[in-house]
Order: structure tokens, then sequence, then C-alpha cells
């Protein structure tokens, strides 16, 4: 027995150890070092051999990512070091000031060097690591008291659970750039950011069920961190770039005697350092840094609002040292807040899927962050009200940090004689019904189920990606379905033929032929997808998973009360409420019956496609694929393959039977070339599913 616990606790470190190189190879270098399939096997291996072996879990194994259970609320800790707020600049003359004033602090200092980091728009974090573990990740809050958040910090792929040490009793061999070895206890200072697309993915998901918008990345980030269910943060895929060591109670010179020197062991040590950093020589080179950033700045996968400038010495800061609120010895030249005045034209009002009236200002089109603006949402009547905005009104649009532009205020003075405050309408301005504003509610709704514009969101809903994923079914076929009367619900769109297709415009009789077909075929798409396709408030994918998971038919589901979907871990009351009354509908419990006659899959069944044989065309072939398809996201593709019985790895090696290249395709293309791996084009790889 206790060779078999002692087989175990080998094998238990042996893995972590695969797991956290194949991590760290993953999301810091870029640089896959095994592919997806084997990751997930041996993660399954370390899973299983822990829960057999629960006195051998550890804080930084990989399955401690993700808490089982939310926190009920985040404590407060005070931090061992204040992280302080940074000094502005707004242009290089002030740039200029800020060196004259440390100058005068230090007036023999003489050529100095500066590093330059782009200052990330995310929120600042705290990470202690003991013996080279993560035991502690906390909020900035007020610098020196911030808000304990661990257990969502270890769902951050980029931050080391373990730290690229090998750690003894008393302290670390590894050694920093003075040769002196790393202590018991060490911080890291740095950025949690939201990618933009993964931003914009969020944005779309919560506008889908009915949820207002993040404004921007930063407060989505932050939003996302202050999470108590750490499962909902590992979902929204958070980075992190780390920007600062300190050593608490210890010169941070034995380590690293100076910043630029204190990033190269950062990311020796498992973190991601932003690629773009500069060694200046100058405050000239720092100029032309600050300027080409202004511009290319609005191409990162990111946002970034400014510059931080450091002096690289150590000695250096610790001669300056702090004011009350900054350090004397780095400042962030920030850039401008890109804003705009433009005429309002006219103030239009939409009607979303859910019923939500927003308000959208109508502009005279006006330059914003590299892209043409004429629109920019008001978001409700509450807001309306705080701007006092009329039509005729010249506005200031701002769209620095914001995806979606909006009205930042108006200037009164220049506003014509004449105009009138905006009221928002009191009946729909597509169906002509009343409207209603519940109490606790700032958005204004249309509840007729059968007005023109909740019914066009319904099936543009139906048919998404991520719902039915009906293919041909685009914006302008789902408006004329509608405004023709030929769909009064989603499951007339089972009933159409052929035939009723060829009255609409652009409408061939391949094409329509191509569409009854893809209709048909979303009858095959599971439970969960179905339930997420319903469109109910507040029920995103994740959370339609979850529901068909735990209600495998749709009778379960319909006959829960609210108190049997609270049960669910990750359902709140609001959307238990939400479920619980869709369902008692009199309208939507015809739906569902409707779609159970046109044949949907209303229960958790095997996958059609895996009981079909016939279907299995690619199984035990390999695919990587590489480079932009013509008309198929690489996702579309890798499901056409794997649907197909294929497999598809992110690597090409020796085990890869093809290469599917598009456009810009780049090492993955080179290395097949070497190992002779046969290449497909998108046409080549659709014509395996023709037969």
């Amino acid at each position: 027995m206790e060779a078999m616990e002692t087989e175990a606790k080998q094998r238990i470190q042996e893995l972590r150890q695969l797991l956290q190189k194949a991590s760290y190879a993953y999301y810091v270098l870029d640089s896959p070092i095994m592919e997806d399939a084997v990751y997930d096997q041996l993660y399954r291996e370390l899973q299983q051999l822990e829960h057999q072996h629960p006195e051998l879990v550890s804080p930084d194994s990989p399955t401690q990512r993700v808490g089982e259970k939310p926190t009920t609320q985040f404590t407060s800790v005070r931090h061992n070091i204040p992280l302080y707020s940074l000094e502005n600049a707004f242009n290089v003359d002030e740039l200029n000031n800020w060196d004259q004033r440390w100058r005068r602090q230090s007036p023999n200092a003489g050529a100095v060097d500066y590093v330059c980091e782009l200052k990330i728009d995310g929120s600042a974090l705290a990470l202690t690591y003991e013996n080279g573990v993560l035991v502690r990740g906390a909020t900035r809050g007020d610098g020196t008291t911030g808000e304990d958040i661990t257990q969502n910090v270890r769902t951050i792929r980029s931050i080391p659970l373990r730290l690229n040490v090998e750690t003894k009793h008393g302290g670390s061999e590894t050694s920093g750039a003075s040769g002196a070895s790393l202590p018991e206890r060490i911080e890291v200072r740095g950025e949690a950011f939201l990618p933009l697309e993964v931003f914009q993915k969020i944005n779309q998901e919560r506008q889908k069920v009915g949820e207002a918008v993040f404004a921007n990345p930063r407060n989505a980030a932050a939003g996302t961190l202050r999470q108590l269910d750490s499962r909902i943060v590992a979902q929204r895929r958070l980075d992190f770039f780390a920007y600062t060591l300190h050593i608490p109670g210890r010169d941070d010179a034995s380590i690293a005697s100076t910043q630029w020197e204190a990033l190269e062991l950062l990311q020796k040590l498992g973190f991601r350092v932003n690629p773009n950093k500069r060694l200046c020589s100058s405050l000239k080179e720092v100029a032309e840094y600050y300027e080409h950033w202004d511009t290319e700045r609005l191409n990162l996968p990111y946002m970034t609002d400014g510059v931080v400038v450091k002096l690289n010495s150590f000695k250096l800061q610790e001669q300056l040292g702090f004011t009350q609120k900054f350090p004397r010895w780095a400042v962030a030249l920030k850039y401008a807040a890109e804003e705009a005045p433009t005429r309002v034209e006219n103030i239009a009002v939409n009607v979303g899927r859910t019923g939500a009236l927003t308000p959208l200002a109508e502009m005279r089109p006006v330059q914003l962050a590299g892209t043409t603006v004429s629109r920019a949402t008001l978001h409700n009547a509450d807001r309306i009200a705080q701007l006092d905005i009329r039509i005729g009104d010249t506005a200031i649009v701002r769209k620095a940090g914001e995806i979606i532009p909006e009205v930042l205020r108006v200037l009164p003075e220049l506003r014509p004689e004449g105009t009138k405050p905006f009221v928002m309408p009191s009946h729909c301005p597509v169906c002509g019904q009343p409207v209603v504003r519940e109490m606790d509610e700032a958005v204004t709704r249309c509840v007729n189920a059968s007005c023109p514009a909740i019914l066009k969101g319904a099936i543009e809903h139906w048919v998404s990606r991520d719902a039915l994923d009906i293919k041909g079914m685009g914006e302008k076929l789902v408006h004329q379905l509608v405004d023709k009367g030929v769909v009064h619900s989603v499951a007339d769109l089972y009933d159409l033929t052929e035939e009723n297709l060829y009255a609409l415009e652009r409408m061939g009789k391949k094409s329509a032929q191509k569409l009854v077909e893809a209709i048909a075929q979303s009858k095959n798409q599971s439970w969960s997808r179905v339930l997420y396709g319903l469109g109910i408030r507040h029920v995103g994918n994740v959370t339609a998973q979850v529901l068909a998971e735990k209600f495998p038919t749709v009778e379960q589901l319909a006959d829960a009360t609210q108190a049997d979907i609270e049960t669910i871990h990750g359902i709140g009351a609001e959307i238990a409420q939400s479920v619980y009354q869709w369902f008692r509908i009199d309208a939507n419990q015809t739906l569902i019956s409707r779609l159970k006659d046109a044949g949907l899959q209303l229960e958790i069944v095997l996958d059609a496609i895996a009981q079909n044989d016939d279907n299995q065309k690619l199984a035990g072939k390999t695919f990587v694929i590489t480079g932009t398809l013509p008309t198929l996201k690489r996702d579309e593709a890798k499901a056409l393959i794997q649907k197909a019985g294929g497999k598809v790895t992110d690597s090409v090696s020796k085990k890869t039977d093809y290469l599917v290249v598009g456009e810009d395709a780049g090492s993955k293309l080179t290395k097949a070339q070497e190992l002779g791996v046969a290449q497909l084009s998108e046409e080549k790889l659709l014509e395996f599913f023709e037969s």
C-alpha cells in the first residue's frame, strides 16, 4: 500500500510538471509543445489520481484553477507593499517637465535609461508567491488595502500557479540577474485584462440574453474579477501581463538591478510580459515610442490608453522615492481620450428581440479611433434625461476604450432655438402597442409577443451559430420572411418549402433547396442548443448547457419549480424566475409542442452523426488548420471534420494526415512541407462531405 502511494505521489508530481510546462508554452510563449488531446488526457489522469489521493492535492495543482464552490464574499487584505498610482502626463512637453522635476531631486544622475511599457487598460493585481507557489491574489483597492480574489486569479491561465523555479526549504535555487537566489516570498504586480475579441463576444452574449453590455474592457475585467463564482471568471478568459517584481523586506537590486532585468526575470519565472516594451537611452527615443503607439495601438488585440515610462535603474528609483501619491521615478504618458463634436440629426429607437427599446443618436458622420461613426447608443430613458439630449444638439462623442460609441455630453450653448426634450415613445415604434417600464428597471419594453421586431430578433437568434446554426438564413432573409407574413414563429421555419422561398427576393432554386436542407439538418442540434435558441431571458449558451444537463428533457424543465431550478450550482434567482415564467406562458407551450412535432431534439440524446457510421468518413484521420479560409471560420471547419470522425490538432507532426491551408499560412505550412504532409484547400476539404 505504501509503495502504491509513493508511486502515485511521484506520478502526480510528474503530471503537474508536464502540465505546467505545457501551459507555460501555450499561454506565455505561444508555442504549444503538445496537442490538446494529449494535454486533456494527462489532465484527466491527474484529476483521477488526486481524487483517489485527496491528501496529495495542493494549491498549485493545475486542477485547482477553478474552485468547486463560489465564495460568499471577498475579504479585505492589506498590501505588503502599497500600490501607488502614477502621475499623468498628456504630451511630450509634460514628459519633459516630469524629467526635469526628478533631475532636480538627483542633479548628478547624468545620462539614464528609460523603460517604456504600454499601459494596459485593465485591473491591477498584486500576486504573492511563497516558495514558488501562488498563495494570494489581491485587487489594487485604494492602494493600501485590496480584496483577496485568489480563487478567481487561479483561473487566469497566463498566471502561473507555481513559478518556474526549484524551491528548497529555505528558499529557491533560481538566481536573479545578479546571481542572488530568490527568497521564499516575492510579490508580482501586473494588469489583468480582457482581449478585445473576448470582450466583444461577452457583450454579444449579454445582449442576446437581454443583459446590459459592459461599457469597455476595463470595466468588464474589473467586474469579472469580482465575480463570486470562479467558474464564470474562467469562462471569460482573462489574460495578464506582469510588469513589476517586488521582494518584501529586501533590496530589489540583489535580484535585479534594473527594471529591464526584472522584466526578463519575470518571463523566466513563467509570466507573460508585454512584448512591445522598449529600453530607451534618451527622452527623444521615449517620445518616438509614444508617438509610434499613438496609432499602432489601434491594431493591438487589447486596449491601451498610454505608455508607462520608468527610470531603469533600481538604485536611482530608491534614491528618488515617492511623493504622498506617486513614485517620482515613473510617469504615465497618456493618450488623449478620443472625443469629437458632431451634430445630432435624429434620435431613433430600436426594438430588440427581448422587446427592449434602445434609443440611438443618429449623427453627422465623424472620425473616431480610426473608424467613421454615425450612430451612438443612448442606452435608455434615464441616460437621455441625464444628458438632456435633443435633435439638433451638438454632442461630444467618445470612443476611447469603447467598442460601442457613446454620447459623452452635449453643448447646450450651441443648441438651436426651438428644440424640445426627447421623450421615449409610449407605444412600440414597430407594432404600435403600448410599452411598459418595470419599477426596478431602466429599460422600456414592448411586451407584444407578436411584435415583428421581437419576432425578427427571435428568429435571428434561433438561426445563429451558437443556437440552431442554420446557414444561409441571414438578417435580410429573416426580415423578408416576417414582413411578407410567411413566418410568424420559429416553428414556422420547419414548415417552409422551396416554393415558399422562390417568391422572395434574390432566392434562386438552388439557394432555396440548400436553405430547406439546412433547416432540416438543424433538427439534429442538441437539446442544449434548442434551449439556448428559445431566447429565454438571461439564458446564455453556457447556462443552457447547465440546465440541459440537470433537466435532460423539456418536460422535466417545464415541470420544474423555481426552487428546483435555483438548486443548480451557478443558477441564481433571476435566471430561475425567468425560466420558470417562460414555461408558464401558453404561447411558449404551444411553441414547444410544435417544435416537438417538427422533430427537434428536446431531450439529451446521442449525437445523431456519431450514431451513423456512414457519416464517419474521416475516422482515423488527423487534420491541422492554418491561415484564413475563404468562407469557413476555423472552428466551423473543425466542427465539420470532427462530425465526420476526424481529429483536429494544433500542431503539425508526422502523425498529421492533412493540413488545411488558407491565406497567410505560417510556420505550420513550412513544417508540413518538410514532413511531406498532404495539403488541402477549403474547396478540397469540402469535397470530403459532398459524396
